[in-house]
């Protein structure tokens, strides 16, 4: 026996069926070849499936819930073709049938769950420089993925070798930093900075830069400081933001002070099923816990005719949600003490795994739910699916909240209550976890904020200090790019070195803020430092300037036999201070225009 397509007349209310003898996708679709949860849907759909047989659904019968045994309750049909319609636009009945034949089978629950892999990479920008170069060695070394981004690749592969992972392009062209380059990457170690070269020219491996601004008369080689510190800066944060996260999270729904996101909900309740339950979403517009606006997840949850679920689901969305850069989705909302499901699919398919976590509240009360993205379990109706993919947060395509009498794999909601519920969420976000270590490790320069600074002796400041003008403003669009990264909200360190040299790393070091001091730093230290700081939390959000204390008239070497300890530079971070860059004596005397 064939089974018959549902067509919404366009003339009238009448829902007519029409049989077709002919292959659908090399084909037939009957009656006995459906699932039986889609032939039972609990009980309920027995008199809508006799109907179908009958080839007509009258307008009068459309209007109706369709009854079945006695004693139980009316099945909503209007509701489950309305529910149908909102996700599927107009739905393809042959479609679904035909995914829930290929999922049948639902596989034994299982323990071994597959989870989540993470290996971020680390970008180092500027990758042939000279802090950039030893950064790229020393991840290198400790076996952390590094990707190395850089203008000439003959010149990169010549000195960091064939087998590096290189991508090719010019932080001041931002057409050339695709964003397929940044894919993977977690942080990023920026060395980019602009050529300052002596006028009498240089050798080929640059010894007299190398040697320092202080022992020739300088000048910009190439572009000019604007278009690298600034523009180039800008174009590279722009070009990351996606990768590397921001701190305070990324807004996927709600109100967040100036910032609000919508989705397309639509009610997905047990009525697919045969059920009565009924839930809405709306957004109410004094709810929150502030007086402003929040979502409202709303209803009426019963078990009759086997059922006990509501559920709000997004639509799927038109692009594909990446947050791979983030650890998990956070909830800000008002709980009633009962249990819900949060369910994350990462595929468009109508009826799919739903990557799946379960969470409490309490009663009356605001609250903050994190879901870690690696507690998500592959659920299919209710149970796990050992064998499922690993969870792919780079392809969110829908959510959906859940109230259900059960858990998975047999287990029960324990607040499960039938009766009417609702659920306030004012946001739904994806986080970064805590400690939050830096994502974008810059390196400046100490004297940034020093050429407008009032009362200050030029005389006995660094060249770049006392030339700032003649090297077309050097420091003061350092400055300005550096403020693009505070403002960026990527989690953040700024390292300025004194004036750097070609010494070993190893002397002992003077960490300061406020960019007051001078003095001289080994290239090699300022690339451990930087490295050390990805893993640092007490890092994050601080901008410091950093020397040795060996003084510009004594030479530092150090014994290969004997060679100084490893550093502890959770000792200098955890004195640094949050909001301390220079700039506030800046503020309190501004200089006049």
């Amino acid at each position: 026996m064939e089974f018959g397509v549902i067509k919404l007349s366009s003339s009238s209310s009448a829902f007519n069926l029409q049989d077709f003898s002919s292959p659908v996708d090399g084909k037939l679709i009957s009656k006995p070849s459906l699932p039986k949860p889609f032939l039972q849907l609990n009980g309920r759909p027995q008199t809508f499936l006799n109907q179908l047989n009958s080839n007509r659904l009258s307008p009068r019968t459309s209007k109706r819930s369709i009854v079945a045994q006695s004693g139980s309750q009316g099945w909503d049909l209007n509701r489950f073709l309305k529910t149908l319609f909102f996700f599927n636009e107009p739905p393809s009945p042959v479609k679904i049938f035909e995914s829930l034949v290929s999922k049948l089978s639902s596989p034994s629950p299982s323990e071994s769950v597959k989870r989540m892999e993470t290996s971020g990479i680390v970008l180092v920008a500027g990758g042939t420089g000279g802090v950039g170069r030893r950064v790229v060695n020393i991840l290198r070394k400790k076996g952390i993925p590094v990707r190395v981004l850089v203008r000439n690749e003959e010149k990169a592969r010549q000195m960091l070798g064939p087998d590096i992972d290189l991508i090719v392009g010019d932080i001041t062209k931002e057409s050339t930093l695709s964003p397929e380059y940044f894919k993977g990457v977690r942080s990023v170690i920026n060395a980019v900075s602009v050529i300052v070269g002596p006028k009498e020219g240089d050798t080929p491996d640059r010894q007299k830069y190398s040697q320092g601004i202080k022992f020739f008369e300088p000048e910009i080689k190439g572009d000019s400081p604007e278009k690298v510190e600034y523009i180039g800066m800008k174009n590279l944060i722009n070009a990351l933001k996606q990768s590397v996260g921001l701190q305070d999270g990324k807004l996927l729904f709600g109100y967040e002070g100036n910032n609000h996101r919508v989705l397309a909900w639509g009610a997905l309740d047990d009525v697919v099923m045969g059920g009565v339950s009924e839930s809405t979403f709306l957004i109410d517009p004094k709810g929150s816990e502030n007086g402003g606006q929040t979502g409202l997840f709303k209803g009426v949850v019963s078990t009759a005719n086997n059922g006990g679920f509501t559920s709000i689901r997004t639509k799927n969305l038109s692009t594909p949600e990446d947050l791979s850069a983030y650890d998990g989705l956070e909830l800000r909302l008002k709980g009633d003490g009962r249990r819900y499901k949060l369910i994350v699919r990462i595929s468009g398919d109508w009826d799919t795994v739903g990557y799946t976590a379960g969470f409490d509240t309490v009663g009356d009360q605001w609250q903050t739910v994190r879901l870690p993205f690696s507690s998500l379990r592959p659920i299919f109706r209710a149970k796990t699916v050992p064998d499922a993919p690993p969870f792919d947060p780079s392809n969110i395509v829908s959510l959906q909240l859940m109230f259900s009498k059960f858990e998975y794999d047999g287990k029960l909601n324990p607040t499960f209550v039938e009766g009417p519920f609702k659920l306030p969420v004012s946001i739904i976000k994806a986080y970064l976890k805590d400690p939050i270590i830096p994502r974008f490790v810059h390196v400046g320069s100490a004297g940034v904020t020093r050429p407008e600074r009032p009362g200050l002796d030029l005389t006995k400041q660094p060249p770049a200090v006392r030339l700032n003008k003649e090297l077309d403003f050097i420091l003061t669009f350092k400055l300005k790019g550096e403020d693009l990264i505070r403002e960026s909200g990527i989690p953040y360190t700024i390292v300025r070195p004194c004036a750097l040299t070609e010494e070993p790393a190893g002397a002992d070091l003077i960490f300061d803020q406020g960019d007051n001091i001078t003095g001289k730093i080994s290239r090699e230290e300022v690339a451990q430092i930087c490295v050390a700081t990805l893993e640092n939390p007490y890092a994050n959000g601080k901008t410091f300037e950093v020397k040795s204390v060996i003084p510009f008239s004594e030479p530092f070497t150090v014994d290969p036999e004997n060679p100084p300890p490893e550093k502890d530079y959770d000792i200098y971070f955890k004195t640094l201070k949050d909001g301390i860059t220079g700039k506030e004596v800046l503020e309190q005397n501004p200089a006049p225009v």
